[in-house]
This record gives structure tokens, sequence and C-alpha cells, in this order.
């Protein structure tokens, strides 16, 4: 129909548009639904256990979402040069999916803020490569972990 010899690509959306903020709330997540099962309570009542089915499913999830966001931009935005300027983001993106790995897992809130902690210095390479200023501040939710945001 249109008679292309050839046809490139190099990304999944526009270029530009990554942002590690959803893996850092997916992380944030994951450290929420642990605190919520280490804090429930009565479980010989039936909403105890609809309770933890519900905390366990977000856990997952957000666990698997906050892999597939790292995965992402590592995959599609990382190039040789942000390599070489950058040489460990391999050790910490294989140390993400790891984690991950292990809040599936685990009830952990130790793990659950390991994650944290790498993708927040996934986070900050990220935006030192977009030469943008970051800063730490506390999320403004539970459960108010550190967490490396841009300064805008």
């Amino acid at each position: 129909m249109f008679n292309l010899k050839e046809v490139k690509a190099h990304c999944d959306v526009p270029c530009g548009i990554y942002d590690p903020s959803a893996a850092q709330i997916a992380a944030l997540s994951v450290i929420r639904m642990v605190d919520l099962m280490n804090a429930a309570t009565n479980e010989h009542d039936v909403a105890y256990h609809n309770d933890m089915a519900r905390y366990v499913a977000v856990k997952e999830s957000e666990a698997i979402k906050c892999k597939e966001e790292i995965r992402i931009i590592w995959g599609d935005f990382i190039k040789p040069p942000h390599l070489a300027m950058h040489p460990d983001i391999h050790t910490i993106v294989h140390n993400i999916m790891m984690l991950g790995g292990a809040a599936k897992q685990h009830a952990s809130r130790e793990k659950a803020m390991e994650l944290l902690a790498e993708v927040n210095k996934f986070a900050e390479i990220f935006w030192k490569i977009k030469g943008v200023e970051t800063k730490v501040v506390k999320s403004p939710y539970a459960p108010n972990e550190d967490v490396v945001y841009p300064v805008l």
C-alpha cells in the first residue's frame, strides 16, 4: 500500500518522555503493602483474609510495575555514552530486578526499602543524564520514605 523499502524506529514512545517516578511510586506502594500486612490483626476474621489477599495482590503488581518501568528506561533511554558516565547503572538495574522479585516472594520491609533505595539511585542517575538537579524529600503519603525528585 505504501511501497516502503525500509522503516526505522528507536524507542517505544516519543523521545524524552521517560520518568522514573512511576517506579518510585511502585516501590513506595510495595513498602506500604508490607506495612499494612504487618499491621493486620484478627486473622480469624474474614475481613482480615480479604484485606491480606488484596495487600499481597497489590504488592505483587507494584513490584512488577517497578521492574517494568526501570526496564523500559534502561532498555530504551540509556545509551552507550550514559553507560560510560555511569558504569554502575547495570548493577543498579540488576539489583532492582532482583529486589523486585524478592518483594514478590517475601513480606520483608527491609527488602522493600532496599528496592526503593536502588530505584532512587537509578532516578538520581537518570536526572543527572537529563541535566536536571535532584533533591531528596519525604514522600507526601504513607509510607513517607525518602524519594529522589527532580528540581523543576
